[in-house]
């Protein structure tokens, strides 16, 4: 067995965590889209393959068995190559996914199938809006100008954010409520942009969210293929040891 997971996220770290207790050979992989990525307990590597041609060529020469695609749910391109290479391999594949987040009572939530969608929807009077989206898409904001927005980002930006009213703020989670309630207030937040990541190590600016009864542009995920998903480190432990599992 020697397995590859596709990481950066906090379950990619718990799933690395169980397998380097139990001495399981495997290979962490990050993007290379932060600077100082997380430390794992296993065999690092970072930076892309080279699209599906490179990860089909990765898995062979270092004997792939297993794939545990758990990169971000917005990871739309890696999660595509992923399933795409672990065909052409024969190589079984696992999603390890977050439940996506649904609306609680006392939400404002207003639904984006994707970003350009929620830029539209800021279209009106400048307010005070905090980007919680990451690093990417921040410049499509720019096409609404009026905003002042808070940035909140795992690095300093190396290029500047083409956002004429900007503060950024630069920490990495996980964040307590408590964290993200004082942000908000600090910063007079008027609304929420964020990407519907899931799972529990993001939640905190949706129940700050909450509790000062303000609006949020919720982005959708991307739409993939189907496949094989589970949400608990434990439970890609059992799919690995599954006694007739291989993946299909």
């Amino acid at each position: 067995m020697n397995i590859l997971i596709l990481g950066g996220t906090s379950e990619a770290s718990a799933l690395a965590s169980l397998l380097a207790e139990l001495s399981i050979p495997a290979v962490y992989s990050y993007a290379g889209r932060v600077s100082t990525p997380k430390p794992q307990p296993l065999p690092t590597r970072v930076g892309g393959f080279g699209g599906v041609a490179g990860l089909v060529a990765y898995l062979q020469q270092a004997g792939i068995t297993h794939l545990v695609d758990a990169t971000h749910p917005f990871a739309e391109q890696m999660s595509r190559h992923a399933l795409a290479a672990a065909e052409q391999c024969n190589v079984p594949l696992m999603a390890f996914t977050r439940p996506a987040w649904h609306p609680q009572p006392g939400d404002h939530w207003a639904r984006a199938a994707s970003i350009d969608e929620a830029v539209s929807q800021l279209d009106g009077p400048p307010q005070r809006i905090m980007l919680a989206i990451g690093r990417q898409h921040l410049e499509a904001f720019a096409a609404m100008p009026q905003h002042h927005y808070l940035l909140r980002l795992v690095d300093h930006p190396e290029q500047p954010i083409p956002l004429p009213h900007q503060t950024i703020t630069v920490a990495r989670g996980p964040f307590t409520t408590e964290d993200d309630l004082a942000l908000l207030k600090d910063h007079a937040i008027e609304r929420l942009v964020c990407k519907n990541a899931g799972g529990d190590g993001a939640v905190s600016k949706l129940t700050a969210a909450r509790t000062l009864s303000l609006p949020v542009v919720m982005i959708e995920r991307p739409t993939l293929p189907s496949r094989r998903e589970c949400h608990t480190a434990d439970d890609v432990l059992a799919w690995l040891f599954a006694p007739t599992e291989r993946g299909v």
